[in-house]
């Protein structure tokens, strides 16, 4: 394995891990916004460490949804992590109780940047690498965001309250810009929500939303 190849690897993990650090303050204050304080926002990611289904929650907690429709929603957008795991098992080749905690670090960004390597030892070199450091900037940035809200305050007159749908758009945004089929998704996904919002409970449009996959 190259030197060169090694230090590409380590370069572009960084970056990620930072660039997402950053990101992760916005969910430190969502957190706080929706009420769950600090120590909670922090275990959340801590033991959740999934973006999107850690801000799919606490959006809809802030909103006044039940535990219910807040856990089933994370839970739907936490299905393909199960999914990258069965592409990643036979790259990785991890065994035993190491498993455990490779789980753990199966996202989207840790698989991307596994997937994308020219053998198998710069892949698991990747993905070791990508989630130690995106796991640490992940938990230091929600704990600074939610310490940063808590100080504030009243998280509503700052506007914290929007900092949930506010980065989850952007979370969605660039998937938007791959295929006709996923744009086609997302605004029947809309259509369904903003239609059942009425008439549902807070967090219950979002899973009706889901509908849209089969028609996508």
């Amino acid at each position: 394995m190259r030197d060169t190849a090694r230090v590409a690897v380590v370069r572009d993990a960084a970056a990620i891990a930072i660039s997402t650090g950053v990101y992760a303050i916005a969910f430190g204050a969502a957190g706080v916004s929706a009420g769950l304080g600090v120590v909670r926002t922090s275990v959340l990611s801590l033991l959740m460490f999934s973006g999107a289904s850690q801000f799919a929650l606490v959006g809809v907690l802030g909103a006044g949804g039940s535990v219910f429709a807040a856990v089933a929603g994370a839970l739907l957008l936490g299905a393909r992590n199960g999914l990258y795991g069965l592409r990643l098992a036979g790259l990785l080749r991890v065994r035993g109780v190491r498993r455990i905690g490779t789980a753990h670090g199966v996202i989207d960004e840790t698989t991307a940047m596994a997937l994308v390597q020219p053998d198998p030892r710069l892949a698991r070199l990747a993905f070791g690498v990508t989630f130690g450091l995106l796991y640490v900037c992940w938990n230091a940035g929600t704990l600074i965001g939610a310490l940063g809200a808590q100080a504030l305050g009243d998280p509503t007159t700052f506007g914290l309250d929007v900092a949930a749908p506010a980065a989850f758009l952007a979370l969605l945004a660039p998937r938007l810009r791959k295929t006709p089929t996923e744009v086609r998704v997302a605004l029947g996904g809309a259509a369904i929500a903003a239609v059942a919002t009425p008439f549902v409970p807070v967090g219950v449009p979002i899973l009706l939303a889901t509908v849209a996959v089969v028609f996508g």
